[in-house]
């Protein structure tokens, strides 16, 4: 029964020089291919720079706080005695 452990072990021994090739070959595809479909899908999105955003937070806030003040300035003309 020698003789089939053998031949295993030869084939094992053998098929282990390829595996190290055919591995890195495949985890040097999927990589490739996961790169290539995340660069797709990224360039399908509508994303910002962080500079982007925080200069359009920085308007909206000017703006918010222009649009309180100036409500705050229509209640109080509305309330004058003028307004009436």
């Amino acid at each position: 029964m020698k003789v089939p452990q053998d031949i295993f072990a030869q084939l094992q021994g053998q098929f282990g020089q390829f595996v190290p090739d055919m591995a890195r070959a495949a985890r040097d595809d999927f990589e490739t291919q996961a790169r290539a479909a995340v660069t797709s899908v990224l360039s399908r999105l509508e994303l910002v720079t962080r500079d982007e955003f925080d200069a359009q937070q920085a308007v909206l806030m000017k703006t918010r706080e222009m649009v309180e003040a100036l409500e705050k300035r229509v209640a109080e003309l509305e309330k004058s005695p003028k307004a009436q």
